[in-house]
């Protein structure tokens, strides 16, 4: 479970990222595998957005970063990113993409 401080940390992400409110809804446990393998497990927190033009929900975590601080993660719920799982999904192929460039 997420703590208060790690909600409204986030929210304010979202704020910043995205230029919408955010309204925690649920914190979702997920595990993604590939060939076997864990590549991610943790806690991904569900927002209700306001005031974004296309976007009604968002999912967002934070990490431990490179630097060795904290980083987040927020992405729009659009199609095909439709839950938890996809929101994951999606990151970590951006992440892949952007490391392999």
């Amino acid at each position: 479970m997420t703590d208060a401080a790690e909600i409204v940390e986030l929210q304010g992400a979202l704020l910043k990222l995205h230029g919408a409110k955010a309204e925690h809804v649920e914190s979702v446990p997920v595990r993604e595998t590939f060939q076997g393998q864990v590549v991610w497990d943790g806690t991904v927190e569900v927002f209700d957005l306001t005031g974004h033009a296309t976007a009604s929900r968002a999912y967002a975590w934070s990490h431990e970063a490179d630097s060795g601080g904290r980083g987040v993660v927020a992405v729009l719920h659009a199609a095909p990113v439709d839950t938890p799982l996809k929101a994951v999904r999606a990151a970590l192929v951006a992440e892949h993409r952007a490391r392999s460039k």
